[in-house]
C-alpha cells in the first residue's frame, strides 16, 4: 500500500496532483487544511492537504494469488471440518514429533546422569500434587510425566492448571498404558478445555453489533480494522465502524482512516443515545463494529459507563462482546483485568501480540479462569493479514513444547 500526502489550493487541486503522479486508482484517506509556509505565510490563504492510498501492482498480484489460495483452502477445509478428536489422537505422534524427541532425549540424559543439550534443558520442579516416588514408582513413566509438567510450567501454564491436568491422568497410570498415552491424553484434554473458538456470527435479524473492549495499548483499534477488512473485502458484508473512544483522538483518526480505505461508514459516538440512534440508522447493515474507550481497568467510573453502553445495545440489537488482551501481559494482571470486565458482561477473548512472546500459557490460564472462549489471535500490525481464528491444536502443541507450524 502506497500512502502519500499532496497539497493544493483546493481539495480538487490536491487530488488532481495525486492522480497525475499515482494514477486514477487512488483512494482519499483524509482531507485537512494546513497553513502556508514561508516568510509571508500569514498573508496567504490556507492550503488543503489530501492523504491518499494506492494499492501497488505487486500487492494486487499478491491479493489475487491470495484469493486463489483461499478458494482452494476453503474447498479443502469444507472436506475436513468433520474431523473428530479421535482423529487428532491418531495423529498425535506426528503433531508432537518435536516434543517426543525432546522428552526422549532428556530421559536418556537423565538416565546417564548427563546434561541435555542447552536448547533442551528444563527446570526441575515438583508438582503441587507431589508426583513423588511415594505415589508412583520412580520409573520412566514418572520421569516422562514430570518432563511434560515442567514443559507446561516453562511455557507459563499456571501450576494450578498444570497440576490439574497431571491429576486427571492418574487413570492412565493405573491402567498401565504406554507412555505415549500420557502425552496424547494431556494433549486431548487441553484441546477440550480450550473448547471451540468463538468467531463473530451473523444476527438472526438486523445487524450484529460487535463491541470491542480492553485496556489501552493492546492493539484494539488495529484488530477491529483487520476484522472489518475480512468481512468487507473477503465476505462482501456491509460493516459500519463506530468509536466511543473519545479519550484518544489518535484512535478515532486511525479507525476513520481504515474506514475510508475500506469505504465503510464511520461515526464517533459520545453518548449511549447516539449509539442507539446509529444502530437504528444502519439497520440494513450486516455488522456494526464498536470501538470502546481503552481505559484502565482500575477506573471504576469508566467501567460503569461501559456497562451502560452495553446495556443500551442489548435493548435494540443482537450483540457480541470481545475483550481484547495482549499475550505479553503477565497472567496476574490479565486475571485482574478480566475480573473487572466480567462484572460488566459476558465476553469472548481476543489475544494480540502473540508473535511477541515465546510463552502463551496465559491464554490457557485465562480461558480456565474466566470460562470465556478464545475467538481470534493476532501476530503483527499488517492489516488484514496478521489475524486468524484461534487454533486450539497449534496452541496446545506450543504449550507442550512442540515447534509452531501453520499446518499444526
Amino acid at each position: 500500500m502506497i500512502i502519500k500526502k499532496f497539497v493544493g489550493k483546493t481539495e480538487e487541486d490536491a487530488i488532481n496532483v495525486a492522480k497525475k503522479e499515482l494514477g486514477e486508482g487512488v483512494v482519499v484517506m483524509n482531507v485537512k487544511q494546513v497553513k502556508a509556509k514561508g516568510l509571508f505565510a500569514a498573508f496567504r490563504k490556507k492550503l488543503v492537504e489530501v492523504t491518499v492510498a494506492l494499492e501497488d501492482e505487486q500487492e494486487k498480484l499478491a491479493n489475487q494469488k491470495k484469493e486463489q489460495i483461499n478458494a482452494a483452502l476453503t474447498a479443502t477445509t469444507s472436506r475436513t471440518t468433520e474431523k473428530t478428536l479421535s482423529d487428532e489422537a491418531r495423529s498425535i505422534e506426528q503433531k508432537l514429533e518435536n516434543l517426543q524427541s525432546l522428552l526422549e532425549s532428556q530421559i536418556r540424559a537423565a538416565e546417564k546422569n548427563e546434561p541435555a543439550e542447552e536448547s533442551e534443558k528444563t527446570t526441575e520442579k515438583e508438582t503441587a500434587s507431589e508426583l513423588s516416588d511415594a505415589d508412583f514408582e520412580d520409573s520412566e513413566l514418572t520421569k516422562y510425566t514430570k518432563l511434560i509438567y515442567n514443559t507446561m510450567i516453562d511455557n507459563e501454564v499456571d501450576e494450578k492448571y498444570a497440576n490439574q491436568l497431571i491429576s486427571e491422568m492418574e487413570k492412565v497410570y493405573k491402567q498401565n498404558l504406554p507412555i505415549d498415552n500420557v502425552l496424547a491424553g494431556i494433549y486431548q484434554r487441553m484441546i477440550l478445555k480450550f473448547g471451540k473458538p468463538a468467531p463473530i456470527t451473523e444476527a438472526k435479524e438486523g445487524p450484529k453489533v460487535v463491541l470491542f473492549m480492553g485496556p489501552t495499548g493492546v492493539g484494539k483499534t488495529t484488530t477491529i480494522a483487520k476484522l472489518a477488512s475480512r468481512y468487507i473485502v473477503e465476505e462482501k458484508k456491509k460493516v459500519a465502524l463506530l468509536t466511543a473512544d473519545t479519550y484518544r483522538i489518535a484512535a478515532a483518526e486511525q479507525l476513520s482512516t481504515y474506514a475510508s480505505i475500506l469505504q465503510a461508514p464511520f461515526r464517533i459516538i459520545y453518548t449511549k443515545d447516539e449509539l442507539v440512534d446509529s444502530i437504528k440508522y444502519y439497520h440494513e447493515f450486516d455488522y456494526i463494529f464498536v470501538d470502546t474507550a481503552g481505559h484502565s481497568h482500575q477506573n471504576t467510573e469508566q467501567i460503569h459507563a461501559m456497562k451502560d453502553l452495553i446495556s443500551a445495545v442489548e435493548e435494540v440489537a443482537e450483540k457480541q462482546t470481545y475483550l481484547v488482551l495482549s499475550a505479553t501481559t503477565k497472567y496476574s494482571d490479565l486475571r485482574k483485568i478480566a475480573d473487572k470486565y466480567t462484572a460488566i458482561t459476558n465476553y469472548h477473548l481476543i489475544f494480540t501480540k502473540v508473535d511477541e512472546t515465546f510463552c502463551v500459557g496465559s491464554m490457557y490460564n485465562l480461558r480456565m479462569h474466566t470460562g470465556a472462549s478464545i475467538a481470534y489471535v493476532t501476530s503483527g500490525q499488517n492489516v488484514p493479514d496478521d489475524i486468524e481464528t484461534f487454533n486450539p491444536q497449534s496452541t496446545v502443541k506450543q504449550l507442550l513444547g512442540g515447534k509452531l507450524s501453520k499446518e499444526a
